[in-house]
């Protein structure tokens, strides 16, 4: 069986100096590609709008993921609110733009990662974990101590600094990243966020570099790797065959990519010439097509029409 890697860096003492090292980041966070420079442990809120303490919406085994993540049962998923991104389109924006959910401290946050696995479930899956890294590797630095063993999922929107990623090597087992446009005009547009293509490659060419493709027992149930999430969206706005061009000919051909076709307009997208409609089949079927017309030989589809 695979021993995650942060064991490893527990046992070392390399976990907690991590852990100091991130924290210390609080007090000037340049965490995110934001780098907004505000003191976090003295109440001063970036774009982010997080302080010391996490908010967490939810938290259990959840079905809806990869299948290589979900196993039978089930990926122990938690949904962090808030976010360093603002997308127009955002399906949870209560959670993600509005920060609904509960105070969490990091010793609470260990105790539902324990929980998470004593409820047999496969890895440990952080949604939007970005702009709060320093509380989470604290947390499973705890966790840890207390027999936490199952991989851990870092399940990101892709707007990630590469800087803070290396502070994750050896911690994160599994990165599962979004990649959602190929234009930075675009991005900013749609997201609120400056060269977030740029950024994105930049990031995920370090999570590759870490954890390579995915690595899976004979049951399927993934235990080390990258998976990309592309959603498709309408008139082709996401720039879809740049990006697969991107990550066939400069990560790998063999990368796990899951072609995406539930973009559907919500909260501001109505606004938005293009975003106010669902995709179309064509739309979709053209996308899978590109992807495997520029090399890609491991995309998956799930969706039907």
């Amino acid at each position: 069986m695979y021993t995650p890697n942060y064991l490893k860096l527990f046992s070392s003492g390399e976990l907690k100096k991590r852990v100091k090292i991130l924290n210390d980041k609080l007090k000037n966070c340049v965490l995110c590609p934001h780098k907004c420079g505000v003191n976090r442990l003295k109440g001063e809120k970036g774009y982010c709008n997080t302080l010391e303490n996490v908010v967490i919406s939810g938290a259990q085994p959840h079905l809806g993921e990869e299948r290589e993540l979900v196993g039978t049962n089930g990926s122990g998923t938690i949904f962090f609110s808030h976010c360093n991104l603002k997308c127009v389109f955002c399906q949870n924006y209560e959670i993600s733009h509005c920060g609904e959910g509960q105070n969490t401290t990091v010793d609470k946050l260990a105790e539902i990662m324990l929980s998470l696995q004593q409820s047999n479930c496969h890895n440990i899956n952080l949604v939007s974990p970005g702009h709060i890294i320093p509380q989470i590797v604290e947390a499973i630095f705890i966790a840890a101590k207390k027999g936490l063993n199952i991989p851990i999922v870092y399940n990101t929107n892709g707007y990630d600094l590469s800087d803070t990623l290396k502070l994750l090597d050896g911690i994160v087992d599994i990165y599962l990243a979004d990649i959602k446009f190929s234009d930075d005009t675009y991005s900013y547009k749609y997201l609120g966020a400056k060269n977030y293509y740029s950024i994105t490659k930049e990031a995920i060419k370090e999570m590759f570099k870490q954890v390579g493709n995915l690595k899976t027992y004979k049951n399927e149930i993934a235990y080390r790797g990258l998976i990309i999430r592309h959603l498709i969206l309408p008139e082709n706005l996401a720039g879809t065959e740049k990006i697969m061009k991107f990550l066939s000919k400069e990560i790998s051909n063999k990368l796990y990519i899951n072609i995406m076709a539930q973009y559907f307009p919500e909260y501001e997208a109505y606004k938005y010439k293009g975003l106010e409609r669902k995709i179309t089949e064509k739309e979709y079927l053209d996308a899978i097509n590109i992807a495997k017309s520029v090399g890609l030989t491991n995309v998956k589809t799930a969706y039907d029409f």
